[in-house]
């Protein structure tokens, strides 16, 4: 790539960062292209095909000339309907199909719904760390990010006193993500209760983003802010998809329910944007929300082998230690122990250049945790094989040693 000339651009471009998991992925991608034998656990994507019957109602749709026109921006409207009882069934929160606005994946839903709801200035408060992508559609909408950092001692997870602490006149906004990426935290039914509890109190929206909710492990349970604490409704919004539950990542179908003024002013903005979602992929989608969820078991229970996988191997790293995620599919270990030591016949002062090391020497490909607002982590996704996991995390215990 040359270099950018910033004076040619807009501000609000210039000053976006690039997203780290797309550019680790990116390089590992270049060196296995150039016969590199590399391990990825760079991107955010299940390893598994779509599941067949929702291949199948693809291909039988693109024979449908009624999907070779447009069709409305909001989304088919079978597909809306049915993400509306999906949502119900898998959740409870009973909504209708005039509050689901169908977009193109997640990140198109998450922006549609911060354009559309945030002013300049108006304050989003952000636990960290964070998906990369979050502090740069909110900064493009305008508003400011407010970053309340986590830790292991807390389990990766705010409190109300934390968030209390961060509230000024300013804030609109929560966004609440649990699945989350990047450190597999899952909050309580009673701290989800608690969180949406004062977000009601004080008139703040929640954004909440259950992309991963059918990805829990062990004794977590996955909830649904609205339908615990339903007083919150009217100011909360939920983002959700296809990708990550029906390994569909590649098929850009997600979206985003909420207050019926809102998701119509929305898709206002998406019918200039982007016009409908493709015909194909939102039958496809309806394929997945109405099918059954096997496939998804089976997906989970190979997760879960390998999330228990990951974390025995990188807590036997010495200088590594690896909280244990209880949803999403990632590992988000402190490699803090490892900064400052010869490793390979470099010394890495940060987690940027230890990555760096670490794909070079052995060519495993990480995410450092400054993408995430969280310095001295690794993101590892374990959406991978388990050959792939014990191969990559050996060859990096192979080099600190």
């Amino acid at each position: 790539m040359g270099t950018i000339d910033h004076e040619r651009l807009s501000r609000r471009v210039s000053e976006i960062t690039e997203s780290v998991t797309l550019a680790v992925d990116a390089k590992a991608k270049a060196l296995k292209a150039a016969g590199e034998k590399v391990i990825g656990f760079g991107a955010g994507e299940p390893d598994f095909p779509t599941p067949d019957h929702i291949v199948e109602a693809a291909a039988a749709a693109t024979h449908d000339t009624k999907y070779h026109r447009y069709t409305p921006a909001p989304g088919l409207p079978e597909l809306r309907e049915a993400i509306a009882i999906k949502t119900k069934r898998d959740s409870g929160y009973d909504v209708s199909a005039s509050q689901v606005l169908v977009s193109n994946g997640g990140k198109h839903a998450l922006f549609n719904m911060f354009l559309t709801t945030i002013d300049p200035d108006d304050e989003v408060i952000v636990p960290a760390p964070y998906w990369v992508s979050y502090p740069e559609m909110i900064r493009l909408a305008g508003g400011r990010v407010v970053e309340i950092p986590t830790d292991e001692s807390s389990g990766f997870k705010v409190t109300v006193d934390d968030l209390e602490r961060n509230r000024t006149e300013r804030t609109k906004m929560l966004l609440f993500v649990s699945p989350s990426n990047p450190t597999g935290a899952v909050y309580d039914p009673s701290e989800v209760d608690e969180i949406g509890q004062w977000a009601a109190r004080h008139g703040i929206w929640v954004l909440t983003d259950e992309i991963y909710e059918h990805l829990v492990y062990g004794d977590a349970e996955f909830s649904s802010m609205p339908v615990r604490v339903p007083e919150i409704a009217d100011t909360c919004i939920v983002v959700n998809g296809v990708a990550k539950t029906y390994a569909m990542t590649g098929w850009r179908v997600g979206w985003a329910i909420g207050p019926q003024d809102v998701i119509e002013a929305a898709s206002s903005l998406q019918s200039h944007a982007t016009s409908n979602v493709g015909n194909v992929a939102q039958v496809a989608a309806l394929a997945a929300v109405t099918g059954d969820l096997s496939a998804v078991e089976m997906m989970r229970e190979a997760f879960d082998r390998r999330r228990r996988l990951i974390v025995k191997m990188l807590n036997e790293i010495a200088g590594v230690s690896c909280a244990e995620p209880m949803g999403a599919f990632y590992a988000f270990p402190s490699m803090k122990g490892l900064l400052g030591r010869d490793i390979g016949g470099r010394n890495a002062s940060n987690t940027v250049e230890l990555a760096e090391i670490i794909l070079e020497r052995a060519k495993v490909a990480v995410v450092p945790g400054e993408g995430f607002g969280a310095p001295g982590y690794f993101r590892f996704s374990y959406a991978l094989s388990d050959d792939d996991i014990e191969q990559g995390i050996g060859r990096i215990a192979d080099l600190v040693s």
